[in-house]
C-alpha cells in the first residue's frame, strides 16, 4: 500500500529536495506541497494524505500565520486519519511538548535525512510515535514553562520590540495590564527586563 505524503515546507529548494528524495521509495508518494501554513491546511483538506511533514515555522499571509503545530492541531480535529510529523530546526523543549500535546505523532530535526524520515512516515502511519532520542532529552531536563498562558501571549507580542500601548491594543488588554503580565514574565524567567524575557522564551521554545 502506497502511503500519501504532504509537504509543507517554506524553503522550496529543501522541500522539493525531499520530495524527489521521498519519492525515490516504493511505498511513499508525496501527492502535494506547501509552502505555508494556511497553504497546508488547505490543501490537505482537500487531497486527504495519510502522513503530512510540516515544518515548524512557516511564514503566511496576516498578521499571524499557521505554524506546522498549529496546522497539525486542525488535522487532528478535522481529519484523524492523518497522522502529522514535525521537521524543524527549532527543536525547542517548549515546542516539542506542544506538539505532543496537540497529537503530533513525530519530531525531527532537519538534519534528519530523507532514509529516516521515510522511516518514521511508515512508523506514524502504522499508529507509532517517534521524537528524536536528543530532543526528547532536552525537553525533559528544561522542565515545564513557568508562564500563564495570557504572559506568555503577551510575552510573544512583544518579542518583536513593539511598544506597550501597540501590544495592549493588540491583546485587547490596557497597558497597566500589559505591564504587569511582563513584569510577572520577566520575574518567573528570571530576566532583567521584557527583552531579555522574550529571549529566554524563544530559546526554550515557550513563546
Amino acid at each position: 500500500m502506497t502511503i500519501r505524503v504532504l509537504l509543507a515546507d517554506d524553503e522550496n529548494l529543501i522541500r522539493e529536495a525531499l520530495a524527489q528524495m521521498l519519492g525515490l521509495q516504493d511505498d511513499i508518494e508525496v501527492v502535494a506541497q506547501a509552502a505555508s501554513g494556511d497553504e497546508a491546511l488547505a490543501v490537505a483538506l482537500k487531497v486527504e494524505p495519510d502522513v503530512a511533514v510540516l515544518d515548524l515555522q512557516m511564514p503566511g499571509r496576516g498578521p499571524r500565520p499557521l505554524d506546522g503545530i498549529e496546522v497539525a492541531e486542525e488535522l487532528a480535529a478535522r481529519m484523524p486519519a492523518c497522522s502529522s510529523v514535525i521537521v524543524t530546526s527549532h527543536g525547542r523543549p517548549g515546542h516539542l511538548k506542544r506538539a505532543l500535546a496537540v497529537g503530533v505523532r513525530g519530531f525531527l530535526p532537519k538534519t534528519t535525512s530523507a532514509t529516516t524520515l521515510g522511516e518514521v512516515i511508515r512508523k506514524v502511519h502504522d499508529g507509532g510515535r517517534h521524537v528524536d532520542p536528543e530532543l526528547a532529552a532536552e525537553a525533559i531536563s528544561a522542565g515545564d514553562s513557568p508562564l500563564t498562558p495570557r504572559e506568555a501571549d503577551v510575552l510573544e507580542l512583544a518579542a518583536d520590540g513593539a511598544p506597550i500601548e501597540e501590544i495592549a491594543r493588540r491583546a485587547s488588554l490596557s497597558p497597566g495590564t500589559v505591564r504587569n503580565y511582563l513584569s510577572s514574565a520577566s520575574t518567573k524567567l528570571g530576566a532583567a527586563n521584557r527583552h531579555d524575557a522574550c529571549a529566554t522564551a524563544r530559546r526554550l521554545g515557550w513563546i
